[in-house]
């Protein structure tokens, strides 16, 4: 955050270099600046990022504020030197999963006294939890969002299946040389959860202080294996790529089945000629088609990652009380009608009402009824950003031995939880 502060009286300098204080500054505040604000990826809308703008510079007089666009690949690479610093911009995006992390470093401020403003008991709770330690909020709720399926009768036109083993035998099926029946790269460990949650399986588990690896349970083992079938016979993603933009070989025709998170509806319905990020929405997107990922029985539907983000103070900024307002217009209705109006679950549930009223976002509703989170441990950022869950997942797209694999990753996870 860049400041300018105020004139400060020619008696007011005696009084401080008479004292022999260190700095000149001390209790004053500023009068003019400008507040810098870090959100992730294109997920945002332009409308909500125009609308926080307006409203802060109307509501803070001589104050601008600039949003500055990081990747999800500076959260785990530079978030930390940046939040540590003494340039640390003052309101940061971050995923939900990545709060706990952050938090235990002390790079974030307590927020709590302004919990109640920012809408209580209506702020989603998963992403509370996630944001909160020892009682204390530091990381409000910003938006949430589940996994779909995507897909386009043009790719595939038969009926949407009932159960996780319909759906893996639709997407076989479906499959060919040039084409995925289902869009599974190996890296993609996000679409991989529900195959081991859906069979009973689960990432870790806590007993007191202890966690314990779940990926080697009966249920953990019986969904790789059910994974492992996808990667084996109904897709020809790389086993080495990652999830990003989706929707590019979905609009090329190469996809039957695409599980995203429900906002890609957007990046495959954005004009064909836009530049940075071109979709289809006359060829592959024209009559576009989701379903929320069916269970294993049928009329279930399977446990998918919470997705989304939190939002939260930087512990150093220079500006909290101006940070903790921009934090307000982001929480408030106009902002998040917004959100909800563009298919992102709205941070308080009072503002679901906003959402559109259209078969995907239902689907997408449906889906994240029964989401679940990663384990809500602080060193769980550790597990993602040293990659053994993906690197485990490509091991198992190459073939390997899904139990070997497995029980080597459920001592990898308990290394990193139970430090």
């Amino acid at each position: 955050m860049k400041k300018s502060l105020g004139a400060l009286s020619l008696l007011g300098v005696s009084a401080l270099l008479l004292s022999g204080c260190a700095s000149g500054n001390a209790g004053q505040s500023a009068e003019t600046g400008d507040l810098t604000v870090w959100l992730v990826g294109t997920d945002t809308p332009q409308d909500a990022r125009d609308y926080l703008k307006k409203t802060f510079e109307a509501e803070n007089e001589g104050w601008t504020l600039t949003i500055e666009e990081k990747t999800w690949a500076d959260t785990a690479d530079n978030y930390v030197a940046a939040l540590s610093s003494n340039d640390a911009p003052d309101l940061v995006e971050v995923g939900n999963t990545q709060s706990p992390g952050f938090i235990d470093q002390g790079l974030f401020a307590d927020i709590s006294d302004l919990e109640a403003d920012l809408g209580g008991n209506e702020l989603l709770q998963s992403f509370v939890e996630l944001g909160s330690t020892d009682g204390s909020l530091y990381a409000a709720p910003y938006y949430a969002g589940s996994r779909i399926v995507f897909y386009s009768p043009a790719s595939y036109s038969g009926a949407v299946p009932t159960t996780l083993e319909e759906y893996v035998a639709d997407g076989i099926a479906a499959t060919t040389a040039t084409k995925s029946g289902i869009y599974a790269p190996g890296k993609d460990w996000y679409n991989a959860l529900p195959y081991v949650w859906a069979n009973g399986g689960e990432i870790a588990t806590q007993d007191g202080d202890t966690w314990t690896g779940g990926f080697s349970t009966a249920g953990g083992i019986a969904g790789l294996e059910m994974l492992q079938d996808v990667y084996e016979n109904a897709t020809i993603a790389p086993a080495d790529a990652d999830e990003t933009d989706p929707q590019v070989p979905f609009c090329a025709g190469e996809v039957g089945f695409l599980s995203a998170p429900a906002w890609v509806k957007w990046s495959i319905l954005a004009p064909a000629d836009d530049a940075k990020a071109p979709g289809c929405p006359e060829t592959a997107g024209a009559d576009l088609k989701a379903f929320a990922l069916p269970g294993m029985t049928a009329g279930e539907v399977a446990p998918v990652f919470a997705g989304g983000s939190n939002i939260a103070v930087a512990a150093k900024s220079d500006a909290p009380d101006k940070a903790e307002a921009a934090l307000q217009i982001i929480l408030s209705e106009g902002y998040q009608k917004i959100l909800a109006e563009n298919g992102l679950i709205p941070a308080l549930t009072s503002f679901a009402q906003f959402l559109p009223d259209d078969e995907i976002t239902a689907e997408a509703a449906k889906a994240v009824a029964s989401s679940k989170a990663v384990p809500a441990s602080p060193n769980w950022s550790e597990v993602e950003s040293s990659g053994v869950i993906k690197d485990a997942l490509v091991k198992i797209a190459q073939g390997g031995d899904v139990t070997a694999i497995a029980t080597e990753l459920d001592g990898q996870i308990e290394a990193i939880l139970n430090k």
